[in-house]
């Protein structure tokens, strides 16, 4: 297999995971294909954890198969070739540092989970974290660290001193107003690693836009291989999966030049709040609800809950009742169409070609309450608007917490923002509402709130014959 030859420009991508190359990758192949072949994106990883990926992605020249699955049931396949490059990991991060310094580097993208930005609810980096500790004295040591702060640190270190000129930081995850959060988390860590020279480097020579990404890309399957096979001819070691819904809605402030995205079907616009909240609350927390919901009910795939009526029910309700009358008012009308929106979701949700599993979906709840549904119980709260409908997701989360503390899941349970003990505690308080209701690292200023409790108390015992076959 022939090398592809180096490009012009380089997007450098740190988080080389499905998602990333079933949805940035692809919009960058579209405008290879479209003729524009002056960008190319290099991938690497941050954690060990993907060797195997990382491994077949290059004997195979970086090229892979994407698979893609409409609620119809039409497949089709896609051989994309925009990432030329993966770098191996290592924990010094050298390859990675000298890639980010390179003038031809103009983008410096990543993916990374809510619980990895490491920001408390006041938006304040978590420096009592002992990855962010860790990060910080080894960037005090001129050292790169793991974490997204620890490695970008040591990039921007190392391209201000090769004066290899401005770079854009890419955010491309579900983080609400991930841009600018991340850019606050970003300079507390140098003010904080002591590098003031870095700092004034980073406030003029770097652009951090808020970016809204949606593709449902559950985990590859152990068939998908075979299946790739079966279809193209190809015996592809590392190929992904997703729906055929994609949406990428960036906001144009790119410092130093970028692909010509618009080109194909990327939103460039001055501001992504209604893009991103539209789809946090709409598609990002009823994900999670009826994962929660249909583990609970012993079911295993999202297609399977969205397909059963009860939990069909309070996702639309949520959603209709709670989360549209916030995000379309008066006088503030929303570029979406929400009522739309919502429908398209669950008919996304409800493909059961997707196979995707509630396991994956559950995860990092102690991350979700806080972005995807606490703004929502918050808003109508100010305004002294009822909260039943959106209260019946923390409680679904809840009784889910509460098989976890006991140890009847049917599946290991992963939540990068949970502490255990904090966890473990409200499960064995003597009032468990009460307890989830006060913690402020969910509810933020709504902590403790009254009604919040009420509802949650009456969202409880709705969940409780549902849990046991009857309909909430």
């Amino acid at each position: 297999m022939t090398p592809s030859p180096p490009s012009e420009f380089v997007v450098l991508h740190l988080g080389l995971g499905s998602f990333h190359r079933a949805h940035q990758a692809v919009y960058l192949q579209q405008l290879i294909d479209a003729g524009d072949t002056r960008w190319s994106i290099t991938g690497a990883n941050l954690r060990p954890d993907m060797a195997e990926v990382e491994s077949a992605l290059r004997a195979q020249d970086c090229r892979y198969t994407l698979e893609t699955v409409s609620p119809a049931g039409d497949y089709r396949y896609q051989r994309i070739a925009a990432i030329r490059e993966v770098l191996p990991y290592e924990t010094s991060l050298a390859a990675v540092i000298a890639r980010g310094a390179e003038p031809r580097t103009r983008v410096i993208s990543f993916t990374v989970t809510e619980a990895g930005y490491y920001l408390d609810p006041q938006d304040r980096l978590d420096a009592t974290a002992p990855d962010i500790a860790g990060d910080l004295e080894r960037a005090r040591r001129g050292i790169a660290g793991g974490t997204i702060y620890g490695a970008v640190c040591a990039i921007l270190r190392a391209r201000r001193a090769a004066d290899a000129g401005p770079v854009t930081l890419l955010n491309c995850d579900n983080l609400r107003h991930n841009g600018d959060r991340f850019r606050k988390g970003l300079i507390e860590f140098i003010e904080r690693a002591g590098e003031s020279g870095l700092l004034d480097w980073v406030r003029t020579h770097t652009s951090s836009p808020n970016a809204m990404v949606d593709r449902i890309t559950p985990r590859p399957p152990p068939e998908l291989r075979q299946r790739v096979r079966d279809a193209t001819g190809w015996d592809d070691a590392a190929p992904v999966t997703g729906e055929s819904f994609i949406q990428w809605v960036i906001e144009d402030r790119f410092i130093h030049g970028r692909p010509d995205w618009g080109r194909v079907g990327v939103q460039l616009v001055d501001s992504v709040s209604p893009y991103e909240e539209a789809k946090i609350r709409i598609l990002n927390a009823s994900h999670s609800a009826i994962a929660w919901a249909g583990t609970l009910v012993g079911l295993q795939y999202i297609h399977e809950g969205t397909h059963t009526a009860a939990i069909r029910r309070i996702a639309f309700d949520y959603v209709t009742d709670d989360v549209i009358p916030c995000l379309d008012r008066p006088g503030q009308p929303s570029p979406v169409d929400l009522p739309a929106y919502r429908d398209v979701v669950l008919d996304r949700f409800g493909n059961p070609a997707i196979r995707d599993t509630n396991q994956r979906v559950a995860m990092d709840g102690f991350s979700k309450i806080p972005g995807f549904i606490a703004p929502t119980v918050r808003e109508r709260l100010a305004r002294g608007e009822g909260i039943a409908s959106v209260a019946m997701l923390p409680a679904l989360f809840l009784a889910f917490l509460q098989r976890w503390h006991l140890g009847t899941l049917p599946y290991a349970y992963q939540d990068q923002g949970m502490d255990e003990g904090v966890a473990h505690a409200i499960c064995t308080a003597a009032d468990p509402v009460a307890a989830l209701c006060a913690d402020r690292g969910l509810w933020g200023d709504a902590a403790g709130d009254a009604r919040l409790v009420d509802a949650m108390r009456n969202a409880a015992a709705r969940v409780r014959p549902f849990i046991q076959g009857a309909t909430p």
